[in-house]
């Protein structure tokens, strides 16, 4: 009964599978194995185009080197005020780039928005020595706000990044559940739309621990090697990281995890928005829900042993509640069943402590 974040959550079974039998045998060490190789191969058919893949451990490293290839030490870094990178990652943007800044835009539901993107780079001060140069920019698909970025959105935004010439990366930790949830091709909202990078996620939708730095724009993975090595992240028995990817991507397990996620969100929130006194704080377009709930309600839920963290960011009576590709249906009606026992209490007046 833990709503807390999909990190929370266990492997797969068909990717714990795949690491024990990638465990048989002898393998060439730092990505020279047979399954690192294969994961190339199968990643290309995925985004229907050449493309170059080198897996990492965590989330923070993909964006973060990723990052570093596309900006120098005095460069900008354009991303939303509640990004990942900007919240959660401990300074490593900065620190893998040697210094760059970021430069954080507001945004309705966690969303850079092109025409405010524009409007700061207009002013940015590109080619004055005492500014940050304008470098790059980062979008989270899905957001931190648990919203997608629709292909027009990201190709109007890719443009204007052309424009000022900067690279585009895309934080993908829950990637998997913005595609399950736009119905589209993974093609249709990275490099077709302009992105030049892709942290492909896979730890909160199944994972064991494995993401994927993904390069379309292949100019900027010239040195990408060299800052994973640099970084610790080139794993000498890498078959392990990458038998996760070939397993989490094969018979689109990836998105089967992530539509389960959302529909369990979906489920969750319409009947959560329902209750008197709730509000939904931004629409629910993934697998995470932002919802103001009675204080008396919250207070019972947590009596009850569920688990999930307030979200203060919004307002002191809001909590963040994550669904993941292993949640169980019965945990969900037992959330929305205990949820309106409370409220039913509160209407009657009872207090509950």
């Amino acid at each position: 009964m833990n709503f807390c974040s999909d990190n929370v959550s266990g492997v797969s079974p068909e990717i714990m599978e795949a690491v024990v039998a990638a465990n048989e045998g002898a393998a060439m060490p730092y990505g020279d194995d047979e399954y690192t190789q294969r994961l190339s191969t199968q990643l290309q058919e995925l985004f229907e185009t050449d493309l170059i893949v080198f897996p990492v451990a965590t989330g923070s490293a993909a964006n973060a080197l990723a990052l570093s290839v596309m900006t120098p030490p005095f460069g900008a870094i354009y991303c939303h005020s509640q990004s990942h990178i900007n919240v959660d990652e401990c300074g490593a943007p900065e620190f893998y780039t040697g210094g760059a800044k970021l430069v954080t835009l507001p945004g309705a539901d966690g969303k850079i928005y092109a025409a405010d993107l524009a409007n700061v780079l207009n002013k940015a001060g590109a080619g004055v020595v005492h500014h940050v140069q304008p470098a790059a920019v980062s979008l989270t698909q899905a957001t931190e706000a648990g919203c997608v970025y629709k292909p027009e959105e990201i190709s109007q935004i890719a443009e204007i990044a052309r424009t000022h010439n900067l690279g585009l990366q895309m934080d993908g930790a829950r990637f998997a559940n913005a595609v399950a949830s736009l119905g589209c091709s993974p093609a249709d909202i990275t490099w077709r739309v302009g992105v030049d990078v892709l942290s492909f996620g896979a730890t909160k939708n199944g994972a064991i621990a494995a993401e994927a730095v993904i390069f379309f724009n292949q100019e900027l993975a010239k040195t990408f090697g060299y800052r994973r090595k640099r970084s610790g992240h080139l794993f000498s028995k890498m078959r392990f990281l990458s038998a996760q990817l070939k397993a989490y991507i094969k018979d689109n397990l990836w998105l089967k995890n992530a539509a389960h996620a959302n529909k369990l969100a979906q489920k969750l929130a319409q009947n959560l928005a329902a209750l008197p006194g709730a509000r939904l704080c931004h629409p629910v377009e993934a697998n995470e829900i932002f919802i103001e709930l009675p204080e008396s309600v919250i207070q019972g839920l947590l009596a009850d042993g569920f688990r999930f963290y307030p979200w203060e960011e919004e307002s002191k009576s809001t909590v963040r509640l994550v669904t993941a590709f292993n949640t169980k249906q019965e945990d969900v009606s037992a959330f929305i069943e205990a949820a309106q026992k409370y409220c039913e209490k509160a209407k009657e007046g009872v207090y509950v402590s």
